[in-house]
């Protein structure tokens, strides 16, 4: 019952097809969708270790040539019927009621980290601002590994990154695309190389939402309820793609979802800002690939 309702079945349908009361299969599904996060998460979503990262940075490394690279970020509004007794604080910019999730995926399409339920009313910069990855990155908390160099002549220590779109500001162990129009030629190659990394998020996305396809529809449950569902899909996906394996059509899916929005972000550190120069710099020479010229 519970592997039926997500893929577009709706309770109705599941009264008439299981013949219990819609108030019972309500029930039983939100149980199992709470089992199924408390469960699930210790063995398809567990806590990063140190060796963990390092095993994300090599995947990065291998399939979308960037070094250092810890993770791909993105945050999708969840669309929901309007919650009772929220008024308008699930109404957000694109005018319908909406949870958010934010998620980190690694180079296997697996969620590594997923953050539910920031109000759809909230600026999409606050809400990575606000977000518990966030507090944890800048305390320290998230167990990245230490910095290491990623060129064999430049010796400086990069640090570890996640990759996001221009949603997301620009810190030490966070980087986004060079903005503007007029690039110069390595910033337009390093915003290339940026966003074939930045791609697998958006698979991610897409995998689960074509596989769970509740996502289709507004999920029309109270706002716990549709937490509950979105936390047990994100660890069922993992479940699922550590033993279906690598599907070359996976990464042709697009995702439904629509992403959080571009808000006006501060600069970033004088830090974080030269350590994307030296990613910028390494793509154009030792770590140039031949065909990245032609896509940009």
């Amino acid at each position: 019952m519970t592997d039926t309702w997500p893929q577009a079945t709706s309770f109705a349908d599941l009264h008439y097809g299981y013949r219990l009361g819609k108030s019972t299969i309500i029930k039983i599904v939100e149980q199992v969708c709470k089992v199924l996060w408390s469960k699930l998460k210790f063995t398809s979503m567990p806590e990063m270790t140190t060796e963990k990262w390092k095993e994300v940075e090599e995947g990065f490394k291998k399939y979308a040539n960037f070094p250092n690279c810890i993770g791909a970020i993105d945050g999708k509004h969840i669309e929901l019927i309007q919650p009772e007794h929220t008024g308008s604080l699930f109404y957000n910019y694109k005018t319908y009621f909406s949870s958010v999730l934010l998620a980190v995926c690694d180079a296997n399409y697996c969620f590594v980290y997923v953050d539910v339920g920031s109000y759809g009313k909230t600026s999409d910069s606050a809400i990575f601002k606000n977000s518990e990855f966030f507090k944890r990155i800048v305390n320290n908390r998230l167990n990245i590994p230490n910095p290491k160099p990623i060129s064999n002549i430049d010796r400086t220590p990069l640090p570890h990154v996640f990759v996001g779109d221009e949603a997301f500001g620009i810190m030490s162990n966070m980087m986004r695309p060079y903005g503007g129009t007029q690039l110069t030629h390595t910033k337009k190659v390093f915003n290339y190389r940026l966003s074939r990394a930045r791609r697998y998020i958006e698979c991610t996305f897409g995998i689960m939402s074509n596989k769970w396809r509740i996502f289709h529809r507004p999920i029309d449950v109270n706002i716990d309820f549709a937490e509950s569902i979105i936390k047990a899909c994100t660890v069922l996906h993992n479940y699922v793609r550590m033993r279906d394996g690598y599907r070359y059509e996976d990464t042709l899916y697009v995702s439904p979802l629509q992403s959080i929005h571009l808000e006006n972000l501060a600069r970033g550190s004088l830090c974080a800002r030269t350590g994307r120069e030296k990613f910028a710099n390494y793509f154009v020479n030792e770590g140039k690939l031949q065909w990245q010229n032609n896509m940009i």
